[in-house]
């Protein structure tokens, strides 16, 4: 990012922010997206008090905390490889009940993967539309081929950072039976995500029986070298999750719902050489862990310092 766009996006959050804070010009900030989670669920109503961070291992003052504030960009990302059509079918009828979840000014976009990587239609704030081109487009499309999980995941954040970067929140909500075929390597593609900002959540859809089928055939056939990939290792480390579609009609909701309802963190970026990769840790602070026993805190756990590109071999 920028100095021209951080003291934009300062000014921006000023306006947004809750109570007063010292904030100065041209200093660049640090997004992180956070869920706290008990053993009910997500945990609302959370204070920036709350929160403790650090970034390499150095404590961070929080300037600037929200929770479903800022406008959010969202890439679905459908996996079409050969046997998902019936299982999407369960899952994307309830797609306009899904999108009423997100608020107004959100902006979705919408790719499918299976062998390669397509962007189906652009961002847009006309859920409607998004509907449409669920059901009519992604749908009624080509079903068939390999699934190239990680490189479906990476094609979405390398979409992410050919966008102008702006105070948006950014998510990918991939909706795959999370059997994939190796692609990419998993530090690759969670550096382009955290370099994009954006953090992953999985929806996972499977038939009945499935997994025990899929177990067997890591077992026993010599196809099981390609049955290798899977998301949850970079979910996690973006600060997303993986939900398992048991009951399909309320899970895309329930996917999108905790999305939106993030909290946002914002603290000043350290000095740092562009490109370098930096490690953060975000938990409660004690007297929050106190007053919730047993929550945890799901965030991304780094970020890449802004600057020119550093090129990653994106092939395992």
């Amino acid at each position: 990012m920028s100095r021209f766009l951080a003291s934009i996006l300062l000014v921006a959050l000023l306006c947004l922010a809750q109570e007063p804070a010292p904030f100065r010009t041209g200093v660049s900030l640090v997004h992180i997206d956070a869920e706290v989670l008990d053993t009910t669920g997500p945990l609302s109503g959370l204070h920036k008090e709350d929160f403790f961070i650090t970034d390499n291992r150095v404590p961070q003052r929080i300037l600037y905390f929200s929770q479903d504030v800022e406008p959010l960009d969202l890439i679905l990302l459908f996996d079409i490889s050969g046997s998902m059509r019936p299982k999407l079918e369960k899952v994307t009828a309830s797609s306009r009940r899904a999108l009423a979840e997100l608020s107004p000014g959100d902006r979705v976009a919408v790719m499918t993967f299976y062998t390669h990587s397509a962007v189906v239609a652009p961002f847009t704030e006309d859920l409607n539309a998004v509907a449409k081109t669920i059901n009519d487009d992604v749908l009624r499309g080509r079903f068939g081929g390999g699934t190239r999980l990680l490189a479906g995941i990476d094609d979405a954040a390398e979409y992410f950072l050919r966008e102008p970067r702006t105070e948006r929140r950014r998510a990918v909500l991939i909706l795959t039976d999370d059997y994939g075929q190796r692609s990419r390597r998993v530090n690759t593609v969670v550096h382009h995500l955290w370099e994009a900002d954006a953090l992953l959540s999985g929806l996972i859809i499977r038939s009945p029986g499935e997994t025990a089928v899929r177990t067997a055939m890591l077992v026993t056939s010599p196809l099981s070298v390609f049955i290798q990939e899977g998301m949850a290792s970079v979910a996690e480390k973006t600060g997303g999750d993986t939900i398992k579609a048991d009951d399909p009609d309320d899970a895309l909701r329930a996917a999108m719902r905790r999305i939106r309802l993030r909290y946002s963190l914002y603290y000043a970026m350290p000095e740092g050489r562009p490109g370098e990769q930096r490690r953060v840790t975000v938990e409660l602070s004690p007297d929050a862990a106190g007053r919730y026993p047993g929550a945890r805190v799901r965030a991304r756990r780094g970020y890449i310092v802004p600057g020119p590109r550093i090129h990653t071999d994106g092939h395992g």
